[in-house]
């Protein structure tokens, strides 16, 4: 794998530019998720909203370069996976070849790196000619309208995937893994009772929204809950991006949502609120945030609403 010279941060600053000024991204099917697994680092466009594009705070050079030192004892095997060589294999080097780059199409072309900046400097320095990606389709803006759109109930529950739903083993009570070989494609464990209570707050009228920080795709969130049997009406992912909208944008998502549900139930390991479209009142319920009874005391919150509401009728 010969070593390619050019001079990066001019590389990079032209990338940028170009990205800035016509790209945006855009979805992919299913098959073209599951198929397109490696891509040329050239065709790799780095994302302007990520800290590694900051001028004043830019790429760490230092992790760059030991990037490249693992790149340079990858061998090819048979012409199309990567591997290490013999020697020293740290766990490092290891890890920093065999994770994908995460990626969300883009038009015109090309693919926005969502994770991995700094190993996609370091393969274009070393003249990669492939590198592995794993695609996703993260929430955008036109497709919470039609979230929206599709929805059934006028009030709706907001649970948060990293936070609440998906749990550790040993952290908490979880719920058995995915059977065999559902398991080898949804990893992600979940915390004990939560298919049952999303059930539950269906049978009730509430609209489930999920929420998550991580890199997740909408359709493999949406397929992961079909196994419960569990119908979710919103989805948003990558909220851990550094995404610029503009207020405009903001405010009409904001109305939307507003519009479409008289109150919103958002749930959190310690606290579930209530809050009320056009107003600034919520009622707030303290959980004891004890793993082993978190799912009672929701569901009791949720029995003491259902019956607070009936009163009122």
């Amino acid at each position: 794998m010969a070593e390619k010279q050019f001079h990066f941060p001019t590389y990079l600053k032209e990338e940028v530019e170009k990205v800035r000024e016509s790209y945006y991204p855009v979805r992919v099917n299913v098959f073209t998720r599951l198929m397109k697994k490696k891509a040329n680092p050239r065709s790799l466009h780095p994302n302007p909203d990520d800290e590694f594009c900051f001028p004043d705070i830019g790429p760490n050079y230092s992790i760059i370069a030991k990037y490249e030192a693992a790149f340079r004892m990858v061998s090819e095997n048979n012409g199309d996976e990567f591997y290490i060589g013999s020697g020293s294999k740290s766990r490092f080097e290891n890890d920093s070849i065999r994770d994908p780059l995460t990626v969300q199409k883009s038009r015109p072309d090309g693919y926005l790196i969502l994770n991995g900046h700094h190993r996609w400097a370091a393969a274009l320095k070393m003249a990669v000619p492939q590198i592995k990606i794993k695609i996703v389709n993260l929430t955008q803006v036109n497709d919470v309208r039609n979230m929206l759109a599709r929805t059934r109930w006028d009030k709706r529950v907001t649970m948060d995937l990293d936070e609440v739903v998906f749990a550790a083993e040993g952290e908490t009570t979880l719920e058995k893994a995915m059977p065999f070989p559902l398991n080898h494609f949804f990893k992600e464990r979940v915390r004990k009772g939560i298919p049952t209570l999303l059930h539950t707050l269906s049978n009730k009228g509430y609209d489930i929204w999920v929420y998550s920080a991580g890199y997740y795709s909408m359709d493999y969130i949406r397929h992961y809950f079909k196994v419960w049997n569990v119908r979710l009406a919103g989805i948003v992912t990558g909220l851990g991006r550094k995404v610029k909208r503009d207020a405009e944008t903001d405010h009409e998502i904001k109305k939307l949502i507003d519009t479409k549900y008289s109150s919103t139930l958002h749930i959190d390991r310690e606290l579930v609120i209530r809050t009320f479209s056009g107003s600034r009142e919520n009622e707030e319920y303290p959980l004891s945030g004890s793993p082993d009874s978190w799912i009672r005391e929701v569901t009791d919150v949720i029995t003491q609403i259902a019956k607070k509401d009936e009163k009122k009728q």
